[in-house]
Order: C-alpha cells, then sequence, then structure tokens
C-alpha cells in the first residue's frame, strides 16, 4: 500500500483497451496507478505520460516495484495465464482482462497458484458491476419479477469483418460470437440466477471464409475455423432453465437482448456489453414499467477497484477469479456439445457475491 493509503497498482499491455482502463484507474481515489508495462517500452511510456503514471518500462521492472500490490493484465488472451502466473510469482494480486485463460486447465493452474501464494485474481466482464446490471439484479432480489423461472440472451450481428481492419482473429481459436460477445450475456445471467449445471449445444458456419471490409487489408480473405452462429441450451444448479444465440451469420442486428421470466413478470436487462442502461419490467398490461438504473457512471476497472477494495476490506470480491472460470468452463462445454451433440455437465462452480450497495461510488474515498 502506498504511504497515502492508497493500493498501489501497475498495468501490463499498453494497447488500445489500456486507454479506458488508465482514465478509470487513474480517477478512483482509493488507487494509484504507478507503472504502466509493455514488450513495447516506448508505447509504454505514451501511454504512462497520456495519464500521468509516474513509471513505465518493462514487465521484470513493473514487478519489482515493492509498492505495486495488484496488477492489471491487459495483454492478448493468448498469454493472459503465462502473464498471471509471473504476477502471482511476484507476491502480487492480478486483475485480468477477459478471458481469464483459453482452457479449464491452465485457468484451474492460475487460480490454485494465487491460493497457494496467498493472493487473490479477479477477471473482467465487469460490465455485471455497472449501475444497470446491478439495477437488474436488485429488482429481481426485491422480487419485482416474483419466482425466476426462465432466461433468455440474444446476440446477433452479421460479423465484425465489415468495420474490423484485423478481423480473422475473431472467428478463430478462442473467439467467435460466444467466446468474444457470449461471455458478456453469460456471466450476467449467471450472476443474476447463480451457477450454471449443463448446456448443450448446437452450431455452424454459414461460410469457409470471409473477406475483410475496411482497413488496409480490406478485400483480403481469411478462414473461419469455429463456429459463427452457435445456439444453447442452459440449465442453472437453482433449476432454471436459458436459452441463448451468438450469431456472426444474422443480416438481422439483435443485440444486447437478455430476459428473465419469473412468476409474476419478465425483467428486460439492459446490453450487458455496457455499464448503463434502465430496465423494464413487464407485468400486467401493454407496456412495461421502466427503472432507470441507479449507480456510479465509471466503466471499465471498475472490478478492479472493487477487487482493491475487498482485499483491505478483507471480504469477498465480486469479479471473482472462480467466477471468470466457471463462465469460461461454461462456454468450453458450449463448445464440446456442439462437437458431442449431447449435453455437457458444467463441473466448476462459484458463490455469487450480493448486488452492490445501491450508493456504491468508485469515486468516493474508502481509504
Amino acid at each position: 500500500m502506498s504511504d497515502n493509503g492508497r493500493i498501489g497498482v501497475g498495468v501490463i499491455g499498453a494497447g488500445v483497451i489500456s486507454d479506458t482502463y488508465l482514465e478509470n484507474l487513474t480517477s478512483f481515489p482509493d488507487l494509484e496507478v504507478l507503472f504502466v508495462a509493455d514488450l513495447d517500452e516506448p508505447r509504454a511510456a505514451a501511454q504512462a505520460e497520456k495519464h500521468g503514471v509516474p513509471g513505465s518500462g518493462s514487465v521484470d521492472e513493473l514487478l519489482a516495484v515493492p509498492e505495486i500490490q495488484l496488477v492489471v493484465n491487459l495483454t492478448i488472451p493468448i498469454v493472459h495465464v503465462e502473464v498471471g502466473l509471473r504476477v502471482i510469482a511476484a507476491g502480487k494480486h492480478l486483475w485480468s482482462e477477459k478471458p481469464i485463460s483459453l482452457d479449464r486447465e491452465s485457468g484451474r493452474r492460475l487460480l490454485d497458484a494465487a491460493s497457494a501464494a496467498g493472493v487473490r485474481v479477479g477477471c473482467a466482464p465487469d460490465t455485471f458491476l455497472g449501475a444497470g446490471l446491478q439495477t437488474a439484479f436488485r429488482a429481481i432480489t426485491r422480487g419485482d419479477i416474483g419466482t425466476p423461472l426462465t432466461a433468455l440472451a440474444l446476440f446477433q450481428s452479421p460479423g465484425p469483418e465489415s468495420w474490423h481492419p484485423n478481423p480473422a482473429f475473431l472467428f478463430q481459436e478462442g473467439a467467435g460470437p460466444m467466446f468474444d460477445v457470449g461471455v458478456y450475456y453469460l456471466t450476467a445471467l449467471t450472476h443474476a440466477l447463480g451457477p450454471y449445471a449443463r448446456v448443450a449445444g448446437l452450431g455452424s458456419k454459414a461460410r469457409e471464409q470471409r473477406v475483410i471490409g475496411s482497413g488496409p487489408k480490406a478485400g483480403e480473405s481469411f478462414d473461419v475455423t469455429v463456429p459463427s452462429h452457435v445456439g444453447a441450451l442452459l440449465q442453472f444448479e437453482s433449476g432454471q432453465s436459458g436459452q441463448a444465440v451468438f450469431s456472426f451469420d444474422s443480416k438481422l442486428k439483435r443485440t444486447g437482448v437478455v430476459e428473465i421470466a419469473g412468476t409474476d413478470g419478465t425483467i428486460v436487462f439492459p446490453d450487458p456489453n455496457n455499464f448503463d442502461g434502465d430496465i423494464q419490467i413487464w407485468g400486467e398490461g401493454d407496456e412495461p414499467t421502466v427503472i432507470p438504473a441507479t449507480g456510479h457512471a465509471s466503466t471499465r476497472g471498475t472490478g478492479a477497484l472493487e477487487m482493491a477494495q475487498a482485499i483491505r476490506e478483507g471480504r469477498p470480491h465480486r469479479a471473482s477469479g472462480e467466477s471468470a472460470l466457471h463462465v469460461l468452463d461454461t462456454m468450453v462445454s458450449i463448445a464440446e456439445s456442439v462437437e458431442s451433440g449431447g449435453f455437457v455437465e458444467v463441473t466448476s462452480t462459484f458463490d455469487p457475491s450480493p448486488a452492490l450497495p445501491e450508493g456504491w461510488d468508485p469515486k468516493v474515498a474508502t481509504h
């Protein structure tokens, strides 16, 4: 902990997403961002200067700073576990961008290493800590829809190749519409209804190749190696059921759809890929009741702050490594079901956290 009582933070990875993280992390009074590291050290230096961070350089230099307690890992997914293990070996807490890993085994190894070292792991997505989804969770807990029974999640789009300048990785191993976007929807549902118990999936590809539509590579084709459309059946440990569609194959765009139907009504969540948005409750009548989102306006990095506060207070943090591994396990299980044609048991689990207090504000110091 820094001399001023704030928790020292280091950031590994100075790519595009680091702008949003650094903008938020440097605005939280409970945190003090001390160092930015990247393989491209000039890029790390530029980001540090841009956001008023005093130190920059290599990963080894970051891990040697004793005042850094929490490291935010924004590297590419394929090295999330490798970098995370280095952070843990240095005795520091770890916050990782999604996904926590690309397979169950390495994710479990990461969490076991953290447990042995006495440090914590947290992981994005932390959108479920935003005012929109937290307001929805509080409405369910309050009984606004009675007993929850069924869930529906829909993400349908033509795919990102028309606008993304380098989209090939989004159609290959570790991505596709489920791993890239569906993770937000599955995270929102499991924090609302609890852990998944078993799943089944069907997958398909509209085309074996796609064409880049913009940027310097426009006109180039690339291979599609994973399903570009996934439909899933979900069963929760608590007995509720759900259906989900994650697709890059639909000319009709239908995104941000998450609904939970209960005995007394249906709740419509805001887009789970965002931190805000109002809630609708459909009951008797032809018009919904609109519940404005109540809470903070911060975005990416909010989960890292909540984790830091939990470490100081000695309580569980909400965007935990166990919950992230459970969602990964669920997605891997759906992918296995696509191949096998049957239901797959989801063997991992986690303890869902209560909703944030309504007045929780990342911009208010607690130290």
